[in-house]
């Protein structure tokens, strides 16, 4: 077990990434949008997620929601731009991945606190807990720069009528969820380049099959 103090550290910023890839993926601020009328989005401001888009009305625009109105995309919402379906995608396959790689590193772990030192199999629990780690780094990585693009670039949305959403924004700024999705994406690569590097010194105790 001295041996594994990266694989110990790639397990804990593995952690963190992936609960910040599930934070991310279930708050709704990705962008923030600033619109002039505020007939019915009564702070001027909205927030757009990639599940739904929420706004502050004192208008009665729904039944069951007081003051917040929150819509709910849809697939029959065409309008939907892509990088927000497309973040739907593949956050939920980050977190599945993630969840993967912190099982693999735990199992590797635990054989080596027990003093298992069977090379080969801790060895590609490991290398497969990397893997994981990386690709759930690369699936919420996509997302997150493409959706941060689309900001910068003051992209519109056509979203449906019942939305009483803008087409377009008077201006619009990077969500909460962006940055963290960053961190997010940081952690799990780092994690997975850790678990990756890991290499079982050779002893006189070490079953090598």
């Amino acid at each position: 077990a001295s041996t594994s103090h990266l694989q110990l550290a790639a397990f804990a910023l593995g952690t963190v990434g992936w609960i910040l890839c599930t934070i991310s993926m279930g708050i709704v601020e990705w962008r923030v949008w600033h619109v002039d009328n505020t007939t019915i989005i009564s702070s001027g401001v909205a927030w757009v997620g990639i599940w739904k888009v929420c706004f502050i009305s004192y208008l009665h625009v729904s039944p069951g929601y007081k003051e917040q109105f929150c819509h709910k995309f849809s697939g029959y919402d065409s309008s939907i731009p892509h990088e927000i379906y497309a973040a739907q995608g593949l956050l939920l396959i980050a977190m599945f991945m993630g969840l993967l790689g912190l099982t693999a590193t735990i199992f590797a772990l635990r054989n080596l606190c027990m003093g298992i030192t069977h090379k080969t199999l801790i060895t590609r629990f490991f290398l497969v807990g990397g893997f994981f780690y990386v690709f759930a780094g690369l699936c919420v990585l996509i997302p997150v720069s493409w959706n941060f693009y689309s900001v910068t670039h003051n992209q519109s949305i056509a979203f449906p009528p019942t939305s009483y959403m803008p087409s377009s924004p008077a201006a619009q700024e990077a969500g909460a969820a962006i940055p963290i999705g960053i961190v997010a994406v940081i952690l799990l690569l780092l994690s997975g380049t850790f678990s990756l590097s890991y290499r079982l010194p050779v002893t006189a105790n070490t079953i090598a099959k």
